[in-house]
């Protein structure tokens, strides 16, 4: 099966400390943009974030013990890749974690590494990160 990018339009309430985060903090680069919004490439992957006037980010869901946000969205990344991402958004002053970097579901099949922060407007980002990428899927 070929890996097609996925695209996803989200809001914000500040496109430049939107740009700032994206660019600065996670490494994305810049592509088209207007007065209300800005694409980012996110290792391949097409962000567009469309200005807004609010948003409402308060759903939860337990998983493995913590609150998890709803919705969120993020990327499954190789191991050392989110090891290194880890260590860069620890070291951040803007960055505020959700949940702490750690492994999830220890010593079962979906065994991941995973940590989940906000971007500028409240939207919540994971990144995660399995050490036998087949086990994306297994049950």
């Amino acid at each position: 099966m070929s890996r097609s990018p996925f695209h996803l339009a989200f809001p914000v309430t500040d496109l430049e400390a939107t740009r700032r985060f994206y660019v600065e903090v996670l490494g994305c680069r810049v592509g088209r943009e207007a007065e209300r919004w800005i694409d980012f490439d996110l290792e391949g992957h097409q962000l567009s974030a469309h200005l807004v006037e609010a948003l409402n980010s308060a759903a939860h869901n337990h998983v493995d013990g913590d609150g998890v946000p709803i919705p969120h969205f993020g990327l499954v990344l190789e191991w050392e890749a989110w090891h290194q991402l880890a260590e860069r958004l620890r070291a951040a002053d803007e960055v505020e974690f959700i949940l702490e970097p750690r492994v999830r579901f220890a010593g079962q099949p979906g065994e991941q590494a995973t940590l989940f922060l906000r971007d500028p407007s409240g939207n919540a980002l994971e990144f995660k990160s399995f050490q036998d990428p087949a086990r994306l899927f297994k049950s």
